[in-house]
C-alpha cells in the first residue's frame, strides 16, 4: 500500500472517529430539550407508536428545504464512499515510460521483467524481483534479490550495478533511482526429534 493511501486511511479513520466521539460525548453529557423526551420503556402513542411524534413529523416535512438537503447528503456520502472504495481496490493500470526516441514508450511490466531476468542471470541470484514506480521527476526502481545461501552481496553488486547503469543510460530523459534489497535464505539444518 502506498504511503498516501495509508496517510488518507489513517486520516479518515481519525476523522470518523473524532466526529462519533463528539456526537456521543454531546448525547451523553449535554442538557438539551430533546434529551428527557427520547422513549423509554414505552413509546408513546402505545404498543404501535412511532419514535418520532407525528406533529413533530408534519413540522420536519412541511420545511421545504428538509428534503433536498437529506437526499443531496447521502447522495454525496454514497458517492464519496463509492470512489474511497473503488480507489482502495486499484485499477491495475500502470503508466508508461515515454522514451527519447519521439512516440516511444515503454511499459513498466516490460522494464521490470527485463530487468528480472537479467538479474537473476548474474551468479549468485536464486530470485529476482524488480518493480519499477513512475514519479513526476523520476523513476523509482526496486530490485527484491534472494541470495543462494553460499554467496554474499559483495559478489552480486557490482553486476546489479552494471545493470542499474545500463538502465539509467537507456532510459536517458529521465532520472532513475535504483535500490536493491537483498534476502538470502539461510542453511537448511536438520531438525531433532
Amino acid at each position: 500500500m502506498t504511503r498516501g493511501r495509508t496517510v488518507l486511511n489513517r486520516l479518515t479513520l481519525g476523522a470518523t472517529g473524532l466526529v462519533l466521539l463528539t456526537a456521543g460525548g454531546w448525547l451523553a453529557l449535554a442538557r438539551t430539550t430533546w434529551v428527557p423526551g427520547l422513549p423509554g420503556a414505552r413509546t408513546p402513542g402505545g404498543e404501535y407508536g412511532t419514535f418520532v411524534d407525528p406533529a413533530q413529523l408534519a413540522a420536519v416535512r412541511d420545511r421545504t428545504w428538509w428534503t433536498p438537503v437529506v437526499v443531496t447528503v447521502s447522495v454525496l456520502a454514497t458517492v464519496l464512499l463509492a470512489v474511497w472504495c473503488a480507489r482502495q481496490l486499484g485499477s491495475g493500470f500502470r503508466r508508461r515510460i515515454e522514451l527519447a526516441a519521439p512516440g516511444a514508450d515503454l511499459r513498466t511490466r516490460a522494464l521490470e521483467s527485463a530487468m528480472t531476468e537479467h538479474a537473476e542471470d548474474l551468479d549468485g541470484v536464486s530470485h529476482c524481483r524488480a518493480r519499477v514506480r513512475v514519479r513526476r521527476a523520476r523513476l523509482d526502481v526496486i530490485l527484491r534479490v534472494r541470495l543462494r545461501p553460499d554467496t554474499g552481496p559483495a559478489t552480486v553488486l557490482p553486476g546489479l550495478t552494471a545493470l542499474a547503469s545500463t538502465t539509467e543510460a537507456s532510459l536517458a530523459p529521465h532520472r532513475v533511482r535504483t535500490r536493491v534489497r537483498f534476502a538470502t535464505r539461510s542453511h537448511r539444518r536438520p531438525h531433532v526429534r
